[in-house]
């Protein structure tokens, strides 16, 4: 490539990016989710629009693999682990037995309604049937919903994609229907080994990260994210899932206390926005305009079995045994969003040369923004109809951290937002576990060194020092009093991070 070349390769990629965020902002603002105008940048980019030509599928396998890996990593680090703790049960079954219900009931649809051969209908059954994670994680962190509810369709959406990339993989490359009991072993070793490499590179990233200084503050997310990535190549070099080896270690990593979590958060965020972008821009490209018009029909019949019927037969059977509400469980299947996931999955049997995977590519990309469209601005009107939404949402204080390898201590930054508890607050009576001392404070822009009697003020930011021992007590009391008052424990509350009602910010 020469020099000229680049300069017009990189003025496009950058044209298509600030367009792309353009539409994010658009899509917020008129409550659609963002991947759908995502997917409109890449057709009016595409050959029938601009004339920017790509049809090379392998190159958006491999690519659209990658940035999945992104997204997970990233929404594993922005999952807190005490909001999934209890619901990994629940969200495991929906994740496995439910993905498989939801294949055959699909796959049974396509076959009687649309008479294609069952290898076909599985094969579609198998590539709309999981929830997709960058969806689920745009459109529900934005509702004031229950956390055990929004955690539950994170964690299932998390888990999901290895099981559904195992079944595509599988029907893409034989042409018979394949044995039960080969089936499950490969599914149970990818999802054993994935997750098990997945733990263990996210618990030796938490500790090298604790213990060690980096001279940049930029250099931690990157590092944080950098584990997430080899944990995702790591499980796949050996055959496992590298999809859920990258949301475990993410989600390892995001609940270890690492320095630096707020700058690490807002990095792995816009990591994962620009993977949303670049996947559903090229994925849009790969489509051509001109033959979607005779997949709209197979496409509504798969798409009307697949929410009215597959989702909620698979939501109800798999979680009767957990006693989660119906109107929550309602709400579970209606919030089974498809997105990236399905769209990237085409490109295996595509790759393979499947018989007929260019009319499915067709049918699951008109699905997906067809049903996207109608399911995501609804979800807000579902959760209110059913009587989910929160009223009570507070805003959390913002902890940061960064280590002092010296004194062997961290220093916390606590930025204290409007409506929080600690506004009024003297320092003494935040009664903080010895030896952590408030060192400083920076309001409207000027920093004063507090005493004792010093109140703390809504905008304030405080500097605080405190032990690694003493690190988590300091941050559950000051998350405490930010909720309930300096009479925080006298009422109850002990600043846990699973408290329902809460809504962290940062």
């Amino acid at each position: 490539m020469t020099l000229p070349e680049l300069y017009v390769t990189l003025l496009i990629a950058g044209t298509v990016l600030l367009a792309s965020i353009a539409a994010a902002r658009t899509a917020h603002r008129a409550g659609l989710p963002s991947l759908l105008l995502f997917l409109a940048v890449g057709i009016v980019a595409g050959e029938d629009g601009l004339g920017l030509a790509f049809d090379d599928v392998q190159l958006a396998q491999a690519l659209g693999t990658a940035a999945l890996a992104v997204i997970l990593v990233e929404g594993g680090l922005t999952t807190q682990w005490s909001d999934v703790r209890r619901l990994v049960a629940p969200a495991g079954v929906l994740a496995t037995v439910g993905v498989f219900l939801s294949v055959l009931v699909t796959a049974s649809g396509a076959h009687f309604l649309l008479g294609l051969d069952w290898n076909v209908a599985l094969l579609l059954g198998a590539i709309v049937s999981s929830t997709d994670s960058a969806a689920v994680f745009s459109v529900l962190r934005a509702l004031p919903l229950p956390r055990k509810l929004t955690g539950l369709v994170e964690a299932e959406s998390g888990f999901n994609d290895a099981p559904t990339i195992i079944l595509v993989l599988v029907f893409s490359t034989t042409s018979d229907v394949p044995a039960i009991g080969p089936l499950f072993g490969n599914l149970l070793f990818q999802l054993a080994a994935g997750g098990t490499l997945g733990v263990l590179i996210g618990l030796l990233g938490s500790v090298a990260l604790r213990h060690i200084a980096l001279p940049a503050t930029g250099l931690y997310p990157l590092a944080t994210v950098g584990f997430g990535i080899t944990a995702f190549a790591a499980a796949g070099a050996v055959g496992a899932s590298g999809i859920i080896a990258a949301y475990l270690s993410g989600l390892v990593l995001g609940n270890s206390q690492l320095p630096h979590r707020a700058a690490t958060r807002s990095f792995a965020e816009g990591a994962g926005w620009l993977a949303q972008i670049g996947l559903f821009v090229m994925l849009g490209l790969l489509v051509d305009p001109s033959e979607l018009s005779g997949a709209v029909l197979p496409a509504l019949v798969v798409g009307l079995v697949l929410l009215l019927v597959a989702r909620p037969v698979s939501v109800l059977l798999c979680l009767l045994p957990f006693r989660i509400p119906l109107r929550q469980q309602a709400f579970i299947s209606w919030a089974g969003l498809r997105g990236a996931v399905p769209i990237v999955l085409t490109t295996f049997p595509v790759v393979e040369e499947v018989p007929h995977a260019r009319e499915i590519l067709n049918i699951v990309f008109v699905l997906v923004a067809l049903f996207t469209l109608l399911q995501g601005p609804t979800l807000p009107a579902v959760a209110r109809r059913l009587g989910l939404v929160r009223t009570d949402a507070l805003r959390e204080i913002q902890v940061e951290a960064a280590p002092l390898d010296v004194l062997d201590a961290d220093l916390l930054t606590v930025a204290i937002p409007e409506g929080s508890r600690l506004h009024g607050v003297a320092v003494f009576e935040l009664r903080l576990p010895h030896p952590t001392v408030v060192t400083l404070i920076v309001r409207e822009g000027a920093t004063l060194v507090p005493d004792r009697d010093t109140v703390l003020r809504a905008g304030d930011e405080v500097l605080l020092i405190a032990t690694p021992e003493t690190r988590e007590d300091a941050e559950r009391r000051l998350r405490a009093i930010g909720r309930r008052g300096k009479l925080a424990r006298w009422l109850g509350e002990h600043g846990t991070p699973e408290r329902e009602g809460t809504v962290t910010s940062g």
